[in-house]
């Protein structure tokens, strides 16, 4: 699988954005997929994820009702919806997916590939 995520850029504090992230093969309905994030100087974290179906969702507990993690497997697409960012947000994003049948979906060890990055700046 081959993953390419898209849609960064700077926008205001209280801005948004919306992430995409576009998939390769024909297999994408059954991955779990993840975004994550990594601040300069810091280690890369967990944002949310979602699985196979979309039925099930899983958020960072600090983007919860601000971001929206969502699929389709027809368009081999997830996205990230990011409403009132902030601008400690503000890192490289990254798109992942899982294989496994129950990922534990906030550890990065979870995933086997992953998108190159996409810089989202939210500015004070």
């Amino acid at each position: 699988v081959q993953l390419q995520a898209y849609g960064g850029g700077l926008v205001p504090a209280g801005g948004f954005l919306r992430l995409s992230c576009a998939a390769s093969g024909r297999t994408f309905r059954s991955y779990y997929m993840g975004w994550f994030r990594q601040a300069p100087g810091k280690e890369r974290e967990f944002v949310a994820a979602i699985s196979w179906s979309g039925s099930s969702t899983y958020y960072l507990d600090s983007v919860k009702g601000r971001f929206t993690i969502s699929r389709d497997n027809a368009k081999n697409t997830v996205y990230l919806q990011m409403n009132s960012l902030k601008p400690e947000e503000t890192a490289v994003y990254y798109c992942a997916a899982s294989s496994r049948i129950a990922p534990t979906p906030r550890y990065q060890y979870e995933y086997d590939y992953w998108g190159q990055g996409t810089q989202v700046t939210v500015s004070s």
